[in-house]
């Protein structure tokens, strides 16, 4: 099971949740337990409160994350754009999102090939 030290720095990323909700822990203790390396997840472009990224050592079929304070999301690219998993995200939110990643297609795949085949 994963647990926050006490000492836990205030400005760390969650998942899972909000900071004392249950189930919420530190990003690095959450890739971590999926073999995630934290760091390793360039940031494509952001609008507001999205960011938009991938992760460096996940699965090869080109997609999307999106995160911001309230929730995040994944989007697969191919074969076509849909929506992969959200968690918290309204359907507001998801509305906005979907809409960003339809504009941003080509640049999200610029970046996936650019950052893949190295």
């Amino acid at each position: 099971m994963l647990s926050e030290p006490p000492d836990a720095d205030p400005h760390v990323r969650w998942c899972g949740g909000r900071r004392g909700e249950p189930g919420a822990y530190p990003i690095e203790a959450c890739a971590a337990a999926f073999g995630i390396v934290v760091g390793m997840s360039p940031t494509i472009f952001r609008d507001g409160a999205f960011r938009f990224f991938f992760f460096s050592r996940e699965e090869e079929r080109l997609h999307v994350h999106v995160q911001s304070p309230d929730g995040e999301a994944k989007f697969w690219i191919e074969p076509e754009i849909e929506l992969a998993r959200s968690y918290r995200l309204s359907d507001q939110d998801l509305k906005r999102v979907l809409e960003l990643v339809i504009d941003h297609e080509q640049e999200i795949r610029n970046a996936w090939h650019r950052h893949f085949d190295r």
